[in-house]
C-alpha cells in the first residue's frame, strides 16, 4: 500500500468536499433570498384597473384615483346615462349596474328602469356632448359640465347646458360610482 499515493487522495477528497460544501451552501443562501422575497410579495395584492378607454395616463392608490382616472370614468359613466336611446339603454344600463357601488345598486336600477320604459314610451332619445370636467373639491368626484340635446320621435325637444356630478367610492381596489345627478350649471 502507497501511503503517499493515499494521502494525495484523500486531500483530493477533502478538497472536492470544501467545494461540493461551499457549493450547498451557496444554493442554500439562494433559497433562502428566494423565499424571504417571496413571503415579502405574498402580502401585497396588485390590482389592475382599467378605465374602458384610455385616453390619458393615471395613478390609482388603495383609497383614490387621480383626476385624469376620474374624468374618463365620469364621461364613461355620463356616456352610459345620458347618451340613451329604446335600442341602447338596456345594455347601457346593465353596464352601468356593474360599475355602482353595492348600496346604491336597488335605487340606480330602478331609476334606470323606469327612464328606459318613459323613453320606449315616447320613443325619446338623448345625446350628451361634454364641454368641461372638473375634479370635485373632495378629490373622489367630478363635475361634467355640457349639452343635453333631447329627441322625441326624431323631432328636438331640448338643447340646453347641462352639469352633472359624479361622485366615486373604493371598495376593494376597485372604483364603484356612488351617486351620478344634476346639479345647477353654475355651481361647482
Amino acid at each position: 500500500m502507497d501511503f503517499k499515493q493515499l494521502n494525495v487522495d484523500r486531500k483530493e477528497l477533502q478538497r472536492r468536499n470544501r467545494g461540493l460544501g461551499l457549493a450547498v451552501g451557496a444554493l442554500a443562501i439562494g433559497q433562502i433570498l428566494t423565499l424571504a422575497a417571496l413571503l415579502n410579495v405574498m402580502g401585497s395584492q396588485r390590482t389592475v384597473i382599467v378605465p374602458p378607454t384610455l385616453n390619458k395616463s393615471f395613478w390609482v392608490t388603495d383609497e383614490k384615483a387621480s383626476g385624469s382616472y376620474l374624468e374618463q370614468m365620469g364621461t364613461f359613466i355620463a356616456w352610459l346615462i345620458l347618451d340613451v336611446t329604446p335600442a341602447t339603454i338596456d345594455w347601457k344600463k346593465d353596464v352601468l349596474l356593474g360599475y355602482v357601488e353595492p348600496a346604491q345598486y336597488a335605487a340606480l336600477k330602478s331609476r334606470q328602469e323606469v327612464e328606459a320604459e318613459r323613453l320606449k314610451r315616447i320613443n325619446g332619445a338623448t345625446a350628451f356632448s361634454a364641454e368641461q370636467l372638473a375634479a370635485g373639491k373632495d378629490g373622489q368626484s367630478i363635475v361634467i359640465r355640457g349639452r343635453l340635446r333631447t329627441l322625441v320621435n326624431g323631432f328636438e325637444t331640448a338643447n340646453a347646458p347641462k352639469a352633472y356630478l359624479a361622485e366615486f367610492g373604493f371598495a376593494g381596489a376597485r372604483m364603484h360610482l356612488k351617486t351620478f345627478q344634476e346639479i345647477p350649471y353654475a355651481d361647482h
